[in-house]
């Protein structure tokens, strides 16, 4: 008796608590985890139906319009991807040929500093270095200077 009576109070509400712990925590916790917003959304006509059916109510139209479109949730979610793609890939083709030109003008624009050789420049504040002026000789001075200012023809 006692044996039947500890079995009935203590072991069997502790198998009930652990099953209830695995099945409301565990379980739910790793169904909650999978879920997505997808699922959520594909189940929406699912529970719009069952409600329908379950007070023998007439469904509007427009609960069926709404119910068919979260089904084809799928499709439209496909095409609006390949809508953004396609713009996408336009935009990084225009980034691309941007980015190109900009190197190109870049290294042309280094090429012409080159060629330009802008590092040497003379500063214009520096004095110009006084040209010297020809020796004379003794010779070039004689007969009035006449040597010095002969023009060969």
């Amino acid at each position: 008796m006692k044996q039947w009576w500890r079995r009935w109070t203590y072991e069997v509400p502790l198998a009930i608590g652990d099953a209830l712990w695995e099945v409301l925590v565990v379980q739910l916790a790793a169904l909650l985890d999978r879920l997505t917003v997808r699922k959520v959304i594909a189940f929406i006509p699912v529970v719009i139906l069952i409600a329908a059916y379950y007070h023998s109510i007439p469904i509007p139209p427009e609960l069926m319009l709404i119910g068919d479109f979260l089904a084809y949730i799928d499709i439209f979610s496909v095409l609006f991807l390949l809508g953004v793609l396609s713009r996408i890939t336009t935009i990084l083709f225009v980034v691309k040929q941007a980015a190109a030109r900009i190197a190109s003008l870049a290294g042309h624009v280094a090429t012409q500093l080159q060629r330009l050789d802008v590092r040497h420049r003379r500063q214009r504040s520096t004095p110009m270095r006084p040209r010297r002026k020809p020796v004379q000789s003794e010779d070039d001075g004689a007969f009035g200077g006449v040597w010095g200012q002969v023009v060969l023809a």
